[in-house]
């Protein structure tokens, strides 16, 4: 049976914007062993991961308004083990250097794994995949299924399997049934503008800053903005939470929005904004990102000593959010339509009101998840970067704070990547102000 490999519109929407700006974030996965890895395990693994939801890539339309379309592609040819070994203090700095190589949806690869040596014995392992392939539960249930040997076909066709004619009549007939979805999508992208912009008329009036900030200095070129990871014991973090009468995620939002503080990332009422990525992604789903989104503010000086009111508001959000589904999702249906031109100018017109922090919470992770070669890592973290993004970026962007968190049987991660518009912009620099939130959560976890 012929399968439909047309992308979903989020997806053509996290494509377009890679193609746009020339840049898109990436998702990584980072295990440490306290031992040398099975590189035949690992070997397996990565042979793997050619199928399934990391076995594809991205076909353009032949249409400069048609839906683009998946095609089967089984990843890069081999593992790339590092010729020498490396101190275990450096394997961050390896895991950015990792970040910097090529990763591309459509030409390929569109993911790639390392693995990196350390002295005295330990070995790290990382796996870097483009964001507009898969989001991180597509990439979990692509690692579980790596890891138990199972190999899926999705059905797709080889690249190149249409001549133009047949792309043409094929992706011209797509984008004709596509029209009601279309006309709906206009309806709701003027509500939602509407709406956007009654919200920035009163942001304005009540004192906030819904405007692109700038910083002193000049363009440094692409980096990648200074990041960290916190690993915590499992019985720590979970007593922690109960003694602050909230739960683990609430912990997470709470420890989020007070580095947000510190970092300065609250509005003209000292409160922080989180978002909150919440997945949709049900079984036998093949979108790469199968996501949606909510928001809570969080005031930063209660989460020290009580957690009750953060996971309350949690609690109603993602309720509300079941009940009434993200209505930014409704105009998905015009991202065809969308000029490239435009995408530019869109990010150059970024305004963030409130200063919002990312919070992704992928709470316990599949046991297979730890066990890329195999055997039980001692540490696994996920983070996600944009490793080509600019310093003028992120300052027109008014910096960004992203915090992310993933749960094994031993520890609980997290990681955070920060860029502060005007500030001291150093690992060492995240690394002191986080190592300050832990101190005001009451939290002990080894700063990496």
């Amino acid at each position: 049976m012929a399968v439909d490999n047309t992308l979903a519109y989020i997806d053509q929407g996290s494509f377009l914007a890679l193609r746009a700006l020339g840049r898109g974030p990436l998702i990584q996965f980072t295990w440490i062993y306290d031992r040398a890895v099975d590189l035949d395990g690992l070997r397996r693994f990565h042979a793997n991961l050619g199928f399934g939801l990391l076995g594809r890539r991205i076909e353009r339309s032949a249409l400069p308004f048609g839906r683009d379309r998946w095609v089967a592609a089984p990843g890069p040819a081999t593992v790339e083990i590092a010729a020498e070994d490396r101190p275990r203090a450096e394997v961050w700095e390896w895991a950015d250097e990792r970040l910097r190589l090529p990763v591309d949806p459509q030409h390929g690869p569109s993911w790639h794994l390392g693995v990196q040596p350390l002295t005295g014995g330990g070995t790290a392992v990382t796996l870097i995949v483009s964001h507009s392939v898969g989001d991180a539960k597509a990439i979990i249930d692509a690692t579980v299924d790596a890891v138990s040997g199972v190999r899926r076909d999705l059905g797709y066709p080889p690249p190149g399997y249409r001549t133009r004619r047949q792309a043409v009549r094929e992706d011209g007939r797509r984008a004709l049934r596509d029209v009601p979805e279309m006309a709906k999508a206009v309806v709701a992208a003027a509500r939602v503008a509407r709406k956007e912009s009654e919200g920035l008329s009163t942001s304005v009036k009540s004192g906030g800053k819904p405007r692109a900030r700038r910083g002193a200095g000049t363009d440094s070129g692409e980096v990648v903005v200074p990041n960290s990871v916190v690993f915590f014991d499992v019985e720590q973090w979970d007593r922690r939470a109960q003694e602050l009468g909230g739960s683990s995620n609430s912990l997470f939002v709470g420890l989020g929005a007070r580095l947000g503080q510190i970092l300065g990332r609250v509005d003209a009422d000292g409160m922080v904004r989180v978002s909150l990525p919440v997945s949709e992604r049900t079984p036998g789903d093949t979108r790469a990102n199968a996501l949606t989104a909510t928001t809570v503010t969080v005031d930063p000086s209660k989460v020290t000593t009580d957690l009750g009111e953060v996971r309350g508001d949690l609690k109603t959000a993602l309720t509300a959010l079941a009940d009434t589904p993200n209505e930014l999702l409704g105009p998905l249906a015009l991202v065809p339509l969308t000029p490239a031109f435009l995408v530019r100018r869109l990010e150059g017109l970024v305004q963030q009101v409130g200063n919002p922090i990312g919070c992704s919470n992928l709470g316990v992770l599949p046991p297979e998840t730890s066990r890329p070669d195999g055997t039980e890592a001692d540490y696994l973290t996920l983070r996600m970067l944009e490793p080509k993004i600019t310093t003028t970026v992120l300052d027109r962007m008014g910096g960004l704070l992203f915090v992310g968190s993933g749960r094994t049987d031993r520890h609980v991660s997290v990681t955070v990547g920060s860029w502060v518009v005007g500030g001291t912009n150093t690992r060492a620099a995240l690394r002191e102000a986080f190592a300050q939130a832990l101190t005001d959560m009451g939290l002990v976890g080894t700063v990496e």
